[in-house]
């Protein structure tokens, strides 16, 4: 279904995969039902004192192996051959084309990159919130506006993003409501729009 749309326009590939989401999230609702659960493991409850602060053990791997992926990443988009060849096709595929890139394989591969990144990180999330089929679009949601804010294209973008959207979030929902977090979330999205609208991290033109 994607390589049949990859020569069509972005608003009809992305039509296709949210119709696609909606479709796998109602499946999910059929099979699984919508109650939340919850995955505990032997460490759910562990903290670690490191500098006389106490840290959850949960929170502290994830967060760890999320920089691990974030720097495995890095290193595959900058330093490897295929991952060159698909932030060429990224920036221009006409030219990427021009020079012989299979840019339906790279495009095949970067989907499998993301596929499996979507799995580490729903596999971490799930030891840290109850999980339900609804959990997805509002995490997708979320990363829009982690994109975004740090700039479509730019991995360190898409980092600052993340770390200042969960610092926001975090002290939002200490000092005002855990259930109005996400009103600040998107009160910052509205304001980068406005003043920068590339991003923070990528360069005025």
């Amino acid at each position: 279904m994607i390589n049949s749309l990859l020569d069509r326009s972005v608003h009809s590939q992305f039509l296709a995969l949210a119709a696609t989401a909606i479709i796998l999230l109602n499946l999910q609702q059929i099979i699984f039902g919508s109650e939340a659960n919850a995955i505990v493991v032997s460490y759910s409850f562990q903290s670690i004192e490191i500098l006389g602060i106490l840290l959850d053990t949960v929170r502290l791997l994830t967060g760890g192996i999320a920089f691990a992926v974030v720097f495995s990443l890095f290193i595959f988009f900058y330093y490897t051959s295929y991952g060159k060849a698909i932030r060429a096709c990224a920036d221009n595929l006409m030219g990427a084309q021009i020079i012989g890139l299979n840019y339906k394989k790279l495009y095949a591969l970067s989907f499998a990159v993301a596929a499996a990144c979507l799995g580490v990180a729903g596999t971490l999330l799930s030891l840290i919130i109850d999980v339900t089929p609804h959990t997805a679009p509002q995490l997708t949601l979320l990363s829009f506006i982690i994109v975004i804010l740090g700039g479509l294209g730019s991995m360190v973008g898409a980092l600052v993003g993340g770390i200042l959207i969960g610092v926001i979030e975090a002290y939002a929902a200490f000092f005002v409501q855990g259930s109005l977090k996400s009103l600040f979330s998107f009160l910052i999205l509205i304001l980068i729009l406005l003043v920068r609208p590339k991003g923070l991290m990528v360069k005025k033109q």
